[in-house]
């Protein structure tokens, strides 16, 4: 069995198409956003990375403005701010000013990565490794600055305290899950990228909760890949444009994604190589039959709360239909 309701939402990284302007890709993003939020997605989150010619969501917060600006329901926020990368204090003033803006609709999910490579994440901040190291201090600070009992400290984030803003620990390795587990906080792993420690991090995670005052009970998000079409083969030739990303990411060669071709013998063994398979386990690609299998399987296995789909699909009108298909299944599933 699975929970009764499971949530579902979006985690955005805005890729850039070889033959597509920074503007269009931006245009493009709030457009998925505005599907999602008619279509019942809970969240619709950017991630941050740096330095990546395929990804454009490097001003991550700047971007959660602009699509909160655009939507009406949907819940937008980080997946995640790299707090390693950022001053506790901005972070807490920067997602203050959004939910100001736009009031119990904007998330902040933290995480530690760097998102990016080493020389680049030393070039944004050259003193970031201690910051790593006192994660945990830090996401208790912008807890604090977002707290009304900050008042009275010499050092305060005005535009955030009182102010509603949920926190969210990312993660993808064990590491994360005490981290959110002590902190009472949700839990978002990165299982769309690094399945390994998926299950073993979520028994940590449930067994090791506090509640806080944001969180009574543990709350689990997983991500996953989707690649959804109307039949099984338009999904697999769609998905080849994930597989030469991923493939570029996986060998430090990043590119843009490049429009779909047909599942040539290469990538067909390029599929079937460990290396690829271990970052890949949980990428579903097929028609809504073949997908909803694979997401019952996945929440079975689970017990997740909520999804969180991530998607290298190269056309905007493809990456819409595919996020329709998955709300139908959802639909279908908590139903």
């Amino acid at each position: 069995m699975y929970p009764e309701k499971v949530k579902y939402s979006i985690l955005e990284l805005a890729p850039i198409q070889v033959d597509k302007s920074i503007s269009e890709v931006y245009r493009n993003t709030l457009k998925l956003a505005q599907a999602a939020d008619r279509l019942g997605y809970t969240r619709f989150w950017l991630a941050e990375h740096h330095n990546m010619k395929s990804i454009a969501s490097a001003a991550t917060s700047v971007l959660i403005g602009y699509v909160a600006g655009g939507t009406e329901k949907i819940r937008v926020g980080s997946g995640g701010i790299m707090l390693p990368n950022h001053s506790p204090l901005i972070v807490a003033e920067q997602f203050g000013t959004l939910a100001n803006l736009y009031p119990n609709r904007i998330d902040l999910g933290l995480g530690r990565a760097p998102g990016t490579d080493q020389t680049t994440a030393h070039a944004i901040r050259s003193d970031r490794m201690q910051s790593v190291y006192r994660f945990p201090d830090e996401v208790t600070q912008i807890r604090q600055y977002f707290s009304p009992s900050n008042e009275g400290e010499k050092v305060r984030a005005y535009v955030a305290e009182g102010v509603e803003v949920p926190l969210y620990i990312l993660g993808s390795s064990t590491d994360s899950a005490h981290v959110a587990a002590r902190l009472g906080l949700p839990y978002v792993f990165a299982s769309h990228f690094a399945p390994n420690q998926l299950l073993t991090a979520l028994t940590i995670y449930r067994e090791e909760f506090q509640p806080s005052a944001q969180l009574q009970e543990p709350y689990v998000v997983a991500g996953v890949n989707v690649v959804a079409a109307d039949t099984d083969e338009e999904a697999e030739r769609l998905s080849t444009s994930m597989i030469r990303m991923a493939i570029s990411v996986m060998t430090g060669n990043i590119d843009f994604v490049y429009p779909p071709t047909d599942l040539s013998d290469d990538l067909r063994s390029l599929l079937q190589h460990p290396s690829f398979q271990g970052k890949f386990k949980y990428a579903f690609t097929g028609s809504k039959a073949t997908v909803k299998e694979k997401v019952e399987t996945f929440i079975e296995q689970t017990k997740v709360d909520e999804l969180i789909v991530t998607t290298q699909i190269y056309g905007a009108e493809d990456r819409i239909r595919s996020y329709e298909i998955l709300a139908e299944i959802m639909h279908e599933i908590n139903a």
